[in-house]
């Protein structure tokens, strides 16, 4: 069985990260969505909360599973016997960092590779802070978010 680790903070989980795990859903056996487990990070959600929200907006798609990790995630992939990560780019700016994230990967890991993948050009500009931002500004979010997501943000900043 063929499993990739998609890592992130799905701080929270937008239409941008499930186009990306629905299409590794397609390419393998078993995609691990792994919410990276930062206390160093001021996140609005916390882990059990991103689980149950990316558990609600997957409940469609059978070889997912969500996790959390607070260790590295090439340690992480290993214990999970992933033979990948898969991160999204969406600008010149993502694929500088995690270019230089998937060497240092290789260099911890050889036997985990690292894919990119784009999401759709619809969701190139989002990204969850973006999405906390016109939440928190009583903006419509209803077309980056699933429906749970997005009331699950406004009850979170009372809005």
């Amino acid at each position: 069985m063929k499993k990739i680790i998609y890592p992130g903070t799905f701080d929270p989980i937008t239409n941008g990260h499930l186009d990306i795990a629905e299409r590794a859903a397609g390419l393998f056996d078993h995609v691990i969505l792994a919410i990276a487990n930062n206390p160093k990070k001021n996140s609005l959600f916390t882990v059990d909360e991103r689980i149950d929200l990316i558990q609600a907006s997957i409940e469609h798609l059978e070889n997912i599973s969500v996790s959390s990790t607070a260790t590295l995630i090439v340690k992480f992939a290993k214990e999970n016997e992933a033979v990948a990560l898969i991160r999204g780019l969406r600008s010149i700016s993502d694929f500088e960092y995690e270019f230089q994230m998937a060497l240092m990967n290789r260099s911890l890991a050889p036997e985990i590779s690292t894919i990119f993948m784009m999401p759709d050009e619809k969701y190139m500009h989002l990204n969850s802070t973006v999405v906390k931002e016109i939440a928190a500004l009583d903006g419509n979010i209803s077309a980056y978010v699933p429906a749970i997501v997005e009331a699950q943000l406004k009850s979170k900043l009372n809005i």
